[in-house]
């Protein structure tokens, strides 16, 4: 049976383009529209944030899959990067989002071409339920470097 759960923000505008936003979470900053949208350098900003739900959440599902395959992971990294089309009447919307993860993982008595079997199906499983990536209209698209040592 289906189920649901709700999560909340609040934003308070600050004056110019400054806003402050608190997290159901906890978590709480300041954010202004990016400096080519007449905002502020150095801050959160909505494309930001929109790049980094997509990778928080690959990860955090690559790391469930992870313990669900019984990898030994080492090393996590990821850089993202968000494509925004900005059309002609200004309407804009991100059309990619591109993940680099950098998985490093010990094959211990294993073999290593096994492993990193494991180690991309645990991925694919990470973008299957990853709540975000399925929730975005942006082509996702994953190019991995999977490192594993003895």
């Amino acid at each position: 049976m289906s189920r649901t759960a709700t999560y909340h923000t609040t934003v308070d505008w600050k004056g110019e383009h400054w806003g402050h936003v608190v997290m159901g979470n906890g978590p709480e900053m300041d954010f202004s529209a990016p400096p080519d949208a007449h905002g502020h350098e150095g801050v959160l900003t909505p494309e930001d944030a929109f790049v980094a739900a997509a990778n928080t959440c690959v990860m955090m599902m690559f790391i469930w899959a992870a313990e669900r395959f019984r990898l030994n992971l080492l090393s996590y990294e990821c850089r993202a990067e968000g494509t925004k089309l900005i059309e002609l009447d200004r309407t804009e919307i991100f059309t990619h989002v591109r993940l680099w993860p950098a998985i490093r993982v010990s094959a211990g008595e294993g073999d290593p071409a096994v492993v990193e079997a494991r180690v991309r199906r645990a991925l694919k499983g990470a973008l299957k339920y990853s709540l975000v990536a399925n929730s975005i209209k942006s082509e996702i698209e994953v190019e991995p470097t999977i490192e594993v040592v003895s």
